[in-house]
């Protein structure tokens, strides 16, 4: 799931945003700097970067295109520029689940929060406490509206759409009817299609690794939602968007982008219209927490509880229960497995609610170029590791594109 809140096409460059240039210009005099020893050391950083990559920073990582800048040394620098040092890991097990943690992440205190991440913060908030209400705003109407939409944005819009759709090009749709479960999603106030997209395929490309933009490694609540609050985090793993070309070309996503907050706002107006305050609750409140921790469950509960049944070199579980709540999605070991396919329950008693749909619209017509794995990959997959070492190599590096993210035969 992407931020709640859509970032800015340049978030380093966001008017509050925390992360600054920090290189000094050498053709120009900074105040309260001394000048620079002969033996200072140097570090590389990217040239097209507005950010000075640490080496104390476990997530930064290198550009091809490096240049080297001086580094003030020690007897330069004060220890506030430097920053507090970090103590020994603390390793600890997430409970009922062999899954350690090995970097423990608070983004709630110890850090300056940019508007990006209070005003996610302030959405989900809002949504939770509109919930609050709803014991004392039942009736029958509220009750089936929230359901309905529940369907609507969650699996027409999340799960379809923006998942296996957008993320994972697993089928194709007439534009039009492409554009309509994208804007359903839009409605589940879970981010715009690009920057979600865009953050679904980080989590692939680097799945369960330092660069994951959220893995149970730093703690179940951080893969689970607190890793939206910090956008700075996952710029500091990935960089800016930039695996999106596909969808980012369309005017209509880059629409989206422009005007997200827009349309949640709308349909809240309406339903406060056609039911007034009950239907507010439920069909916004109640219907978008629920859709909202659905959807966490997929990037927590999926990565920590379950088995395993291929070789995916990442923590990825078959979660039957996630999979009831989320349309198939829980059984996500077997999207890692196979991230192209637009089938996630595998086997004949593995319900999966959003392959039906695809099913169906195959059947009528509407969804062409559906994969599946055939039963050779599945065996590649069970026996093969090569395709682990593979697959480890392009996480460790992150300077090679994998060809499902490229999508050129849906230019």
């Amino acid at each position: 799931m992407a931020l709640i809140t859509s970032q800015p096409k340049n978030p380093l460059h966001h008017q509050f945003t925390t992360v600054r240039r920090a290189i000094p210009r050498v053709d120009r005099t900074v105040v309260g700097l001394k000048p620079l020893p002969h033996n200072a050391r140097c570090l590389k950083v990217a040239s097209n970067s507005n950010q000075l990559y640490l080496k104390t920073n476990p997530f930064a990582y290198l550009h091809k295109n490096k240049r080297t800048v001086p580094l003030i040394s020690n007897a330069a620098a004060s220890p506030e520029a430097l920053g507090p040092e970090k103590g020994p890991l603390k390793y600890r097990r997430i409970l009922l689940s062999d899954v350690v943690v090995k970097r423990e992440r608070n983004v709630f205190f110890g850090r300056k929060w940019n508007s990006l991440d209070l005003g996610t913060a302030g959405v989900v908030l809002a949504m939770h406490v509109l919930s609050l209400f709803a014991p004392f705003q039942f009736n029958w109407g509220a009750f089936w509206v929230a359901m309905a939409l529940y369907v609507v944005t969650g699996l027409f819009g999340i799960t379809l759409s923006f998942h296996r759709n957008l993320s994972h090009r697993s089928f194709k749709l007439p534009k039009w009817l492409e554009y309509l479960f994208a804007y359903c999603g839009v409605l589940a106030l879970q981010g715009n299609p690009i920057d979600w997209v865009s953050t679904h395929r980080y989590h692939h490309q680097f799945c369960d690794s330092e660069r994951d933009p959220h893995s149970p490694t730093e703690g179940f609540w951080f893969s689970h939602m607190s890793w939206l609050f910090d956008s700075n985090s996952v710029i500091e793993r990935v960089g800016e968007p930039s695996n999106v070309g596909d969808i980012e070309k369309q005017p209509f996503y880059r629409f989206l982008r422009r005007t997200y907050i827009v349309h949640p706002l709308a349909l809240g107006a309406l339903l406060y219209s056609l039911g007034g305050f009950p239907f507010l609750v439920w069909g916004m409140g109640v219907r978008t927490v629920w859709v909202y921790h659905i959807t966490w469950l997929v990037n927590s509960a999926c990565h920590v509880w379950g088995n395993q049944a291929w070789k995916t070199g990442d923590l990825s579980r078959n979660n039957w229960w996630v999979a009831l709540l989320a349309f198939g999605e829980g059984w996500h070991n077997n999207h890692h497995a196979f991230e192209y396919s637009a089938r996630h329950g595998l086997e004949w008693w593995q319900i999966d609610l959003t392959w039906y749909v695809v099913r169906i619209l195959e059947a009528i017509g509407l969804a062409k170029d559906v994969k599946i794995p055939n039963e050779v990959q599945k065996r590649r997959m069970a026996i093969d590791s090569s395709g682990l070492a593979t697959r480890n190599a392009i996480s460790q590096e992150g300077l090679e594109r994998s060809p499902i993210y490229q999508h050129k035969d849906f230019d």
